[in-house]
């Protein structure tokens, strides 16, 4: 497995359109294994195969307490959503900013498992917000775009102050 390079705003390609998986290989697989691991160095909760300048609708997610529960999801649908929650977000690709952000309380999605088989999932909570969090990414939509003008206005600053203290 190898630790890939997550795709930081204002890089133009964050905002790329994931194409479905053809075909579930040997090179997806490694990909989503890869995912996983550079999710997980990151401390995220979920990862978009756009961020880490993978152009197929790939999703990994892993919102359990003990980081034992990992989600991969090829081709991932929404299927419903219901009820409404507004919690903090944050992304690896916006790294270091937090915004209240409504996402759905519920959610379920299909997808295939990494062996191509189809599946349901469905969650509340944490779980709902991140898929659709993920699936926002692979539509090439970060998290700060549903904030309104002033807010993303706001982001842009503290993302751009930050990165000046890290230099």
């Amino acid at each position: 497995m190898a630790l890939l390079t997550v795709l930081q705003y204002p890089d133009p390609r964050v905002h790329d359109v994931a194409v479905p998986v053809a075909e579930i290989d040997e090179k997806i697989r490694r990909m989503v294994n890869d995912m996983f691991e550079t999710m997980y160095d990151h401390n995220g909760v979920g990862l978009a195969s756009i961020q880490v300048n993978i152009k197929q609708r790939i999703v990994v997610m892993d919102v359990s307490d003990d980081r034992k529960n990992p989600i991969c999801a090829i081709n991932p649908e929404i299927i419903y959503s219901e009820k409404i929650q507004t919690e903090f977000e944050g992304c690896l690709s916006y790294p270091g900013v937090y915004e209240k952000i409504e996402r759905p309380f519920k959610a379920k999605f299909r997808a295939l498992d990494i062996d191509g088989k189809p599946y349901e999932m469905e969650g509340e909570g944490l779980f709902a917000a991140c898929i659709h969090h993920e699936v926002d990414h692979l539509n090439g939509r970060l998290f700060v775009q549903r904030l309104s003008r002033l807010k993303q206005d706001r982001a842009r600053k503290k993302l751009e102050k930050i990165r000046r203290q890290t230099l």
